[in-house]
């Protein structure tokens, strides 16, 4: 798998380089935030870290901008630990947040996590849903408000898109924590309210998504 591992800390980066070829892993290495943006597109995996001393943008904001272009897994670790920078990347599209200092089988366990949600079947079956003026394309993977298309993160969209596959329908909060995160313990529970705030933000329309306290969320009418 290719690797690229966006770290301006010359030990850790060495260290993780090290772990990860002896993993079998091919990995490209880069201090910058540009270099990350340019790059990301060729890459099976990002690990990227948020405090890049002397780039051109911090680790979040190229977090943000190659979520705009790609669903490659990506991987945010930083010495950023409140809840509040978890929550900022996570919103900005990242698929886990590990906190410095961490232990490398800690950061493989996390990467092999990630790529078993990543290849996890989401079946098509009504390929377009409508829901008031908000139109849910489940082949293309696209949603449109109002003929405005809505750019959505890949898990965005999942979530999304099961809730549409069975308009009307309670979706239980640890069916699509099971479906879309393949988490059936609810360890990313926080995540999926994230992804639901996120949903109603992005489409402009708060009542898409129906939350149905201790139980779970249906999709709702737009309007």
């Amino acid at each position: 798998m290719r690797v690229l591992l966006v770290e301006d800390d010359d030990r850790l980066a060495s260290a993780l380089t090290t772990a990860l070829v002896q993993r079998g892993h091919q990995v490209k290495r880069t201090g910058r935030a540009v270099d990350a943006l340019r790059l990301a597109g060729s890459a099976d995996f990002v690990l990227l870290d948020l405090i890049l001393h002397g780039s051109e943008m911090d680790g979040l904001e190229a977090l943000r901008r190659v979520r705009q272009v790609s669903a490659v897994p990506i991987i945010v670790m930083t010495a950023r630990t409140q809840e509040r920078d978890e929550l900022r990347g996570l919103r900005s599209g990242a698929d886990d947040y590990l906190a410095k200092p961490f232990r490398m089988k800690v950061l493989m366990e996390r990467m092999e996590v990630v790529l078993r949600r990543g290849t996890r079947p989401m079946p098509v079956r009504d390929q377009v849903v409508t829901v008031g003026d908000v139109r849910i394309d489940l082949g293309a993977r696209t949603v449109a408000v109002a003929g405005r298309p809505v750019t959505l993160t890949r898990r965005e969209f999942d979530v999304l898109a099961l809730l549409a596959r069975k308009p009307g329908v309670v979706r239980t909060r640890e069916e699509i924590l099971d479906v879309v995160w393949d988490d059936p313990l609810g360890l990313a529970s926080r995540s999926l309210d994230v992804h639901v705030s996120e949903l109603r933000s992005k489409t402009g329309r708060p009542g898409l998504v129906v939350t149905l306290r201790g139980t779970g969320y249906r999709l709702g009418a737009p309007g």
